[in-house]
């Protein structure tokens, strides 16, 4: 929890105004956030609101820290306000959780969009230039939701937005605009359960707009100096609670995917990414600009979601979340076991996740931090977790994210794969009802047992376990070394499995790429079968960002 500061009173905000803004605002989320958590049932009734809205706040309040220079504000070097509140918008953005952590980035965009530039003429009163960043940050709030609905943050930010432009016309300071601002979304934020039905049957206010209620909180007390009601709306109304059993409250329906990811791309191309992603599922919300956003949305193929955005341009930091588990999260419980995979493949990624696994997925040449891997042990919502590195480069980093979860009180066992077909073979012997040594034990054997083969494409000329290869080659590997090279990727595909099946095998798993044509596993499915009768094979796709070719041969 960051150091709360003493605010002084302002008549404008400054940046250093700003800074106590951020810092009273994710103190103010760190002690709801469980609350906020326990009233979440909209749009998903998975229980991470709270949680969600902080950690925006928190990589929101990093970043503007981080512009400061120091985090000490003794120290900290001088800040104009057009670099805090950017710094601020962009934290939020690239660390937005959620549906609830993505609107609240693009209001804080909205707020750094007037409070970046000077202040427009005509506006009256010296809360103006406050009052039309409030009005700037609902609007495009509104503007990122493919499909708006009453009764959420949305609407408390909207209410917020009128206010304040009421207080500044009436002359009002920077801190009386705050107020109206705020009281106004307390106000909305209680009339909530009669404009949503889901919150009316459950007797909660929305979530996220008790997670605003709590940043404007914020911004009064960062401008007046006065503290906020610690309480500023009772999470819970007078209607009653759901029965278990009532029919009206089980949100099993919908989506069963959750997918985020950061992308880099152009305007004209986002545009035609939302109307794919608004065909494909719902809770649609795209948020940022010039160049960067924010992807989030539910779906029931989270592959065709991905490939949507590697269509539109560079997505990254992608995360797939099975809502089954975030379900059962949000009733209060915690499963005994989880898996979580690492996998290069946004195919493989689902497969898992349909698997029951909480998958990290991986572009070529990058690796998730500890963070992120932390994150998804978090994300499985279990007593024991068996981690599936998915490579020798990541073996560093899962260590550590196991060793911190075992500090919060999960117990982690990494499981060091080299390849997504050790993976998948670990996954396939998974045993959630056994012991978890047991479970551990034969997912570590049926790893270790699958010998594994990729096919790549060479990019210039070098010397190589089997010689030297040219640019453009086919290279063949066996677990990690070359062992075959080509000229083409079905020929090549041959000999590297008469290499692996030479010793023995009962079954070959292909992983095919996402430009690879289904004749070549149909090649390779009789290949292998007219020389090894015996032998099984499944195929399956890779997906964006796989390998030309993966091999295991159990």
């Amino acid at each position: 929890m960051p150091h709360e500061p003493q605010p002084q009173p302002a008549d404008e905000l400054d940046a250093e105004a700003v800074r106590t803004w951020s810092s009273l605002a994710l103190a103010a989320l760190g002690r709801a956030r469980e609350d906020i958590d326990a009233i979440n049932v909209y749009p998903v009734a998975d229980a991470d609101t709270g949680t969600n809205l902080y950690l925006t706040a928190e990589s929101a309040h990093r970043a503007l820290a981080e512009a400061f220079g120091n985090a000490d504000r003794a120290a900290a070097a001088p800040t104009s306000l057009p670099e805090a509140v950017r710094a601020w918008a962009h934290g939020a953005l690239v660390g937005a959780r959620g549906n609830s952590g993505t609107i609240l980035a693009q209001l804080l965009r909205g707020v750094a969009d007037v409070l970046g530039a000077a202040p427009e003429s005509g506006r009256t009163g010296p809360g103006g230039h406050l009052a039309h960043a409030l009005t700037r940050a609902a609007e495009e709030a509104y503007a990122a939701v493919a499909h708006p609905v009453e009764g959420t943050m949305l609407t408390v930010a909207g209410a917020a937005a009128r206010a304040g432009e009421a207080a500044s016309a009436a002359a009002g300071t920077a801190a009386d605009v705050a107020r109206a601002a705020y009281d106004a979304a307390r106000a909305a934020l209680a009339e909530t359960p009669g404009q949503l039905a889901v919150l009316g049957r459950a007797g909660v206010v929305d979530a996220g707009g008790c997670g605003l209620v709590a940043v404007l909180g914020a911004l009064w007390q960062a401008l007046s100096g006065q503290e906020p009601a610690a309480e500023p709306v009772a999470g819970r109304t007078a209607a009653p609670a759901p029965r278990p059993d009532d029919p009206c409250e089980q949100h099993e329906e919908g989506p069963a995917y959750e997918v985020i990811y950061l992308l880099e791309a152009s305007e004209a191309a986002v545009a035609e990414l939302r109307a794919q992603l608004d065909r494909l599922g719902d809770s649609l919300v795209v948020v940022g600009g010039d160049g960067l956003w924010n992807v989030h949305v539910h779906v029931d193929d989270p592959g065709a979601a991905v490939e949507a955005g590697v269509v539109a341009g560079r997505p990254y930091r992608i995360r797939i979340t099975h809502f089954g588990d975030e379900r059962r999260r949000g009733r209060g419980e915690r499963a005994q076991r989880a898996v979580v995979a690492v996998v290069p493949g946004e195919g493989l990624a689902g497969l898992c996740a349909e698997a029951g696994a909480t998958t990290v997925l991986v572009r070529p040449g990058e690796a998730p931090a500890t963070a992120e891997l932390l994150d998804a042990v978090r994300r499985a919502h279990a007593r024991e977790v068996v981690l599936l590195s998915g490579g020798a480069e990541l073996r560093a980093a899962a260590a550590t994210a196991a060793e911190q979860a075992r500090a919060e009180g999960v117990r982690v066992a990494v499981i060091p794969t080299r390849s997504a077909v050790q993976g998948l073979a670990a996954l396939a012997v998974h045993d959630p009802d056994g012991s978890f040594d047991e479970d551990v034990v034969a997912m570590t054997a049926a790893a270790g047992a699958t010998r594994h083969g990729e096919l790549a494409f060479a990019e210039h000329q070098s010397f190589t376990s089997a010689g030297i290869c040219q640019a453009g080659d086919v290279l063949g590997l066996i677990d990690g070394d070359v062992a075959v090279i080509g000229a083409g990727l079905a020929e090549t595909a041959e000999a590297v499995l008469d290499r692996m099946l030479g010793s023995g095998g009962e079954l070959v798993t292909l992983v095919l790429g996402p430009d690879v044509p289904d004749g070549v596993a149909e090649r390779l499915q009789a290949h292998v079968q007219s020389g090894h009768l015996a032998v099984d094979t499944v195929t399956y796709r890779g997906g964006a960002y796989s390998a030309p070719l993966l091999i295991g041969v159990e």
